[in-house]
């Protein structure tokens, strides 16, 4: 189906379904095409091409709402499948807060109507299976000659193309065309003494195929991050400055945008309830959400509820500005809606790559990534298993493991003393290197 053809059968079951005497009615009808691949150990181990289509309606009716999807889109079937819909709806308690947005907070015809050709790549239909294949042979031939000490290589190749339309019975008409493409790479490495198999991976996705790093770099990057990992080991309990490498560090994030949304905030299970206006962390820390960056995969006209996407300073300077709040929170609060949904984060940087922070510490630990562990988002309470280097004297010493920071999130956000220069250029979350000083650990 052409984009019209979805806006055709958007508006059928909109239609359809006010026909039937709802009050309010939203059609979302998507069509999908991907391909992915896996390629391991010399071998093409997995191919897999995909095509689907399907449609998801909101019914408001008497105070009830429901949401019902299918991928049967034939006209008949659709008129039944939209009638069990209501009779199911009917059988719910009324909820006097949901509805549709309020159309002020839709975007205005003249920025709905204009095309985002930077969320989309006109060479996608010219891609071949031969080049998808040689590019996942590249990453894990460029991954298995690194070293001897190499066990297993994996690549994965996968490209998606999405056309999308999303219909409101109170006048929002939304669409989108958009393509992604991702490579990744995991390896297993012989960590010799104690039989140990340290593992590593690398990953990165864009909207257009050009912007893929050279396979090279994905395959190399995932070895040597395995091979980093020989001999790591527990190193004493106690208070270190750390850094996070742009990779971890939106886990850390992860823990405020939680807190963040009108949910949490409605069902009292937000640490950050009442603290708009109140700093939450270091001055150093700017969060800003911002969904008109050109070329990147969050990037929107409308969210997910058809409200207008606006560019917004979440957190700034360690104040909490704004929180995420759809249109059924918003009214259950008695807030007004922002949105419901993040899209691409980016944050104020600094001067320094992860390189120079390092040389700058004395006693420290570098975290490369996050290990299982918990998060209580009602006090922000956290603790988190890790692995990453020891750094003495602005070196890395050896690598560690199996050890845990644990904290509340405000404070530990405060201990932020520098921010990098360094965020990673692939996915909506674009965190750079971080340091923090005087955070506790539990080791040996």
């Amino acid at each position: 189906m052409n984009e019209a053809d979805l806006q055709d059968l958007a508006e059928r079951v909109v239609d359809l379904a006010m026909e039937s005497g709802v009050e309010q009615a939203a059609a979302s009808v998507s069509q999908q095409k991907t391909v992915n691949l896996t390629y391991r150990d010399q071998t093409l181990e997995k191919t897999r091409e995909a095509e689907k289509a399907g449609m998801a309606i909101r019914i408001f009716s008497e105070g009830r709402y429901s949401r019902h999807s299918t991928n049967d889109l034939r006209e008949t079937a659709l008129l039944e499948f939209i009638r069990r819909g209501i009779h199911m709806t009917g059988f719910l308690a009324a909820d006097e807060f949901r509805s549709l947005p309020d159309p002020k907070y839709y975007p205005e015809p003249k920025i709905l109507n204009k095309k985002r050709p930077d969320l989309f790549d006109a060479e996608f239909n010219k891609t071949r299976f031969e080049d998808r294949l040689a590019f996942a042979q590249a990453v894990e031939e460029s991954a298995r000659d690194l070293d001897d000490r190499i066990i297993s290589v994996s690549a994965g190749y996968s490209d998606t193309i999405v056309n999308h339309v999303l219909l409101h019975s109170n006048g929002f008409l939304g669409h989108s065309k958009r393509t992604f493409f991702s490579a990744d790479a995991g390896v297993t490495v012989d960590g010799g003494a104690g039989g140990s198999r340290p593992a590593g991976s690398d990953w990165a996705g864009c909207i257009c195929r050009r912007d893929l790093p050279e396979p090279r770099m994905i395959g190399e990057t995932a070895a040597k991050r395995a091979l980093a990992k020989i001999g790591r080991e527990k190193v004493a309990s106690g208070a270190y400055d750390i850094i996070i490498n742009n990779r971890a560090a939106g886990r850390m994030v992860s823990i405020l945008l939680g807190a963040m949304s009108g949910r949490a905030l409605q069902q009292k299970s937000s640490f950050l309830e009442g603290m708009a206006g109140e700093r939450i962390a270091s001055s150093l820390f700017t969060m800003i959400d911002d969904p008109t960056l050109e070329n990147r995969f969050a990037s929107r006209v409308f969210d997910g509820e058809g409200m207008a996407s606006e560019r917004r300073v979440m957190i700034e300077n360690g104040v909490l500005r704004h929180y995420y709040i759809d249109t059924y929170y918003g009214k259950k609060l008695n807030e007004p809606a922002t949105t419901g949904s993040q899209s691409n984060l980016t944050f104020e940087q600094g001067d320094k790559n992860q390189a120079e922070m390092v040389k700058e510490i004395e006693s420290g630990i570098l975290v490369d990534e996050f290990i299982g562990g918990n998060v209580n988002s009602t006090t922000g309470d956290f603790s988190l298993g890790i692995a990453g280097f020891l750094i003495e004297n602005g070196e890395i010493v050896k690598p560690v493991s199996e050890m845990n920071i644990s904290g509340d999130a405000i404070s530990f956000w405060k201990r932020l003393t520098d921010i990098g220069n360094d965020p990673r250029p692939y996915g909506s979350m674009l965190t750079p290197c971080m340091r923090f000083d005087g955070v506790y650990f539990s080791g040996l």
